[in-house]
């Protein structure tokens, strides 16, 4: 008698990732690292689990659609470690080179491993009928017609809850081609981009060790290929990852016109340190100190690191600030959102984050924003910011505030994004990875009066 094959270590390494989303709110981009270095993988190995994790979170709305049709009970009634084998096994079938009869074969040996011999037919059953079909033809059966349902289709075949389709339709203006290119934008994987921290690296020196040069910003270089841990300026922290719309969102801040002298700079949320560590670089030649303010001493360990002597580290909290108002000159409020802006880089935050989520993130923006404007003196900038599109945590937070107060005007914010194109029709930035290649980061420069 034979014994049960073993599911490949490959397929087992990102299950476990898998599970530890699921089980555990980890997030990939932090439990597949570690995965990855306990199951000791060749580079090609590492690649393909990688695809897998990737591929299954940003694809979960698809895959669940078209399992919930070859599944004769409803998916929330499945096991959830079932489920978890089960897109699994649709990515390998639907968007990977994977033959079918190994897809399903190792999909079958996963369950066995996993979860034991009992789901075993069903996982083999389930695999062979959604194999019959690809990915477009399933979408076809599957998806709410685009004439009588247009958010709903674009939600199953763009892998999206309903609600972030909607929100993303609303900040585009109604427009469902540009939502439909915004949406496929996200489930792209994003390219490493690296960031030159002023006075300790140029981007010239990491031209010269492979990268090339960013879209838009100075500071900015892409990294095509290869680990950004192993070049020399980013071990040092002289250089960084840090996206594009982020260090362009620093920059802004920096260059934004203010009345007076301009000395001290604060960046009220600090953590995990990226624009701090942009805006320190930036302020010291100029005869300005940065202080970095950020609650959680772990993440202010964090901004620690990436600052190094550039700035003064704090650990505290910006809604309830213990320096003297209007003491700052330039003020950068990078309120924690919902992450919507960053979905390629975190898919599983799509299904993790409710809509709900928003109402209780709206009065600490709203808190901190106001913060910012009482720490900043006259004449001062703020520049308040979001990796998120939407309106909720974005330009309705910055008209709620700045309602209610007669110092604040708001700055068109365009002129700060030099060749930056399709901006709209301003004050406020709004990035798109779909217009920018860029996370979706928001920007409103405030000048208090």
């Amino acid at each position: 008698m034979s014994l049960p094959r073993r599911a490949d270590v490959a397929r087992e390494t990102a299950y476990d990732v898998l599970r530890a989303v699921r089980e555990d709110d980890a997030y990939a981009n932090l439990a597949l690292p570690a995965s990855l270095a306990r199951a000791k993988l060749e580079p090609r190995d590492a690649a393909f689990v990688t695809e897998l994790v990737y591929g299954a979170l940003r694809g979960r709305g698809s895959y669940d659609a078209v399992l919930a049709a070859c599944v004769s009970r409803p998916l929330d009634k499945l096991d959830p470690r079932v489920l978890d084998v089960l897109r699994l096994g649709a990515h390998q079938l639907l968007a990977m080179r994977v033959g079918a009869h190994a897809a399903v074969d190792q999909s079958v040996n996963l369950a066995r491993a996993k979860v034991g011999p009992a789901p075993t037919g069903l996982v083999n059953a389930v695999l062979r009928k959604l194999a019959a079909s690809d990915l477009a033809g399933w979408l076809a059966r599957v998806a709410p017609p685009r004439a009588d349902d247009p958010v709903g289709h674009l939600a199953v075949t763009h892998s999206h809850p309903r609600w972030i389709v909607e929100a993303i339709r609303v900040a585009l203006g109604g427009d469902l081609a540009e939502t439909e290119a915004a949406l496929a934008a996200d489930n792209v994987p994003p390219l490493v981009t690296l960031v030159a921290r002023p006075g300790r690296a140029d981007v010239d020196e990491l031209l010269a060790l492979g990268a090339r040069p960013g879209r838009w910003a100075p500071t900015a270089a892409i990294l095509d290929a290869g680990d950004p841990g192993a070049l020399a300026p980013v071990r040092a922290g002289r250089a960084g990852v840090q996206d594009e719309g982020s260090q362009l969102v620093a920059l802004a801040l920096a260059e934004a016109p203010l009345d007076g002298r301009d000395a001290r700079w604060l960046d009220l949320c600090a953590g995990p340190g990226g624009k701090a560590a942009l805006l320190g670089g930036l302020a010291g030649p100029r005869g300005a100190r940065l202080l970095a303010v950020e609650r959680q001493p772990h993440r202010a360990r964090l901004v620690a690191g990436a600052v190094g002597d550039t700035a003064d580290v704090l650990v505290g909290d910006g809604a309830e600030p213990g320096w003297a108002p209007a003491s700052f000159d330039r003020v950068l409020v990078d309120v924690p959102c919902s992450g919507l802006g960053a979905l390629r880089r975190r898919p599983e935050a799509r299904w993790r984050r409710q809509e709900s989520d928003l109402d209780s993130l709206r009065p600490l923006q709203t808190a901190l924003l106001r913060n910012a404007l009482d720490a900043v003196r006259p004449g001062g900038v703020v520049g308040y910011a979001t990796c998120s599109p939407h309106l909720a945590e974005t330009r309705d937070v910055v008209v709620a505030v700045t309602a209610a107060r007669t110092d604040v005007e708001t700055l068109d914010a365009r002129g700060l994004f030099p060749g930056v194109t399709d901006l709209g029709d301003g004050p406020h930035v709004q990035l798109w990875p779909h217009r920018h290649g860029t996370d979706a980061m928001f920007l409103t420069l405030l000048r208090r009066r």
